[in-house]
C-alpha cells in the first residue's frame, strides 16, 4: 500500500518525451467509489501558477503506467487524447 504523502514526493514523467512534468500537488479521490481518479499537476507558467486553477494538468488515473520507488512514469498524449 501507498500514502497519498508518498505519491506527492514521488517526479512525475511523461513516457512519451521523457519530460519532467513535476510532482503531484493534489489528488482527485471519489469517495463513493474509495478509489483514485486522477492527479493533478502544476503547469509551469511562472510565479502567478499558484494563485490559479488554469494551471494546473489533470491526469486521470488511468494515464498512470507505473509507479516507482522515485518516479510516476505517465502517458501524457493519451490523456490528452492526441495520437
Amino acid at each position: 500500500m501507498i500514502k497519498a504523502s508518498d505519491l506527492r514526493d514521488k517526479e512525475v514523467i511523461d513516457i512519451n518525451t521523457g519530460e519532467k512534468l513535476g510532482n503531484i500537488i493534489d489528488i482527485d479521490v471519489n469517495l463513493e467509489e474509495g478509489k483514485i481518479e486522477g492527479i493533478i499537476l502544476p503547469k509551469e507558467t511562472g510565479f502567478f501558477r499558484f494563485f490559479s486553477k488554469e494551471a494546473e494538468i489533470y491526469l486521470p488515473w488511468a494515464a498512470i503506467k507505473k509507479i516507482g520507488s522515485d518516479v510516476i512514469l505517465v502517458d501524457f498524449r493519451s490523456a490528452n487524447g492526441s495520437v
